[in-house]
């Protein structure tokens, strides 16, 4: 891997299967009582503009499981706040940290914190990309399914950070991808036009759900209004009315199809209860998967 963790297509197909052998590994040890410290002594910064659950206590937990120290570093707490220069900010902070994780709105910003910082940054979200969770959801895929090579991947809803990635690993992973969108919120124009032209397996995009998740193995979805985009609610909740991942939708998916949500879930929005506690679901074994993998990616780049 690279310094940083910044995008799923910054990965090679090595780097996956470094990081999800180590999740593994990971995961199997913790389950059995097994101390394992690599990262005693060390020091993870937390910088967090958006509010968190997952994300937080995942980075957090893991850490500390690792052997080393979680600082949490809202935007209120730093001089980022009060519009301290981001390069200064990076050469400081890398004086004192480790590594640090950084959940924001944008891309922009933690890619010139990286620039200047002399240790490891891993984007824990930003506007345009949500890596850590495509890891942890491929990493899910590959418990329950053995693999993730061949299958169809179908994505409904949004176009928003979680589709960009999951193009971008389509781009990198042989499977294919069907992603379902109403039109004016598709995904980023650049990221879907790169993943169209180099995923092996393809990419499609659709209007129609019900053509997007025919024959699919995975079916995904997120909450229609994210983060910042709390005034355009009324308007999205009307423009995805038809992308419900309900009973019906889920009969057009293969038999034994499982369906991801990355959480939070807007119930009776865009999964039903019926479909997000039902047999089919996988949602809290891959919210639980964001622990093990991020612990995985911290071990590599902070050591």
């Amino acid at each position: 891997m690279n310094k940083d963790f910044l995008s799923v297509y910054d990965l090679t197909r090595a780097d996956f299967e470094i990081i999800f052998e180590k999740a593994r590994r990971l995961k199997k040890m913790l389950r059995e009582g097994i101390p394992y410290t690599p990262l005693f002594g060390k020091t993870l910064g937390m910088i967090f503009e958006k509010s968190s659950t997952r994300t937080r206590i995942s980075f957090e937990v893991g850490i500390y499981q690792l052997g080393g120290t979680a600082l949490f570093l809202s935007s209120r707490d730093t001089q980022l706040g009060r519009g301290e220069n981001i390069s200064d900010t990076a050469r400081v902070m890398s004086r004192y940290l480790d590594a640090v994780v950084i959940r924001t709105y944008s891309q922009e910003f933690v890619e010139e914190f990286a620039k200047f910082a002399t240790i490891p940054v891993i984007n824990g979200l930003t506007d345009r990309e949500h890596p850590c969770q495509i890891l942890s959801d491929l990493f899910t895929i590959m418990e329950k399914k053995g693999g993730c090579e061949g299958l169809k991947v179908s994505y409904i809803g949004d176009g928003n950070n979680v589709a960009n990635s999951w193009i971008d690993a389509a781009a990198r992973i042989p499977f294919q991808l069907s992603l379902a969108c109403p039109e004016h919120y598709e995904p980023d124009a650049e990221i879907l036009a790169r993943g169209m032209k180099e995923a092996i397996r393809g990419i499609t995009l659709h209007r129609d759900p019900l053509d997007a998740v025919l024959e699919a193995d995975v079916i995904y979805t997120d909450v229609w209004t994210s983060m910042g985009q709390e005034a355009e609610k009324d308007e999205r909740t009307k423009a995805f009315q038809a992308y419900q991942i309900n009973s019906s939708l889920l009969a057009r998916a293969r038999d034994n199809a499982i369906v991801m949500h990355c959480l939070p879930a807007h119930r009776g929005e865009e999964i039903t209860d019926e479909v997000i506690d039902g047999p089919h679901s996988v949602v809290i074994d891959q919210a639980e998967n964001r622990l093990h993998v991020q612990k995985a990616i911290m071990e590599i780049v902070m050591r």
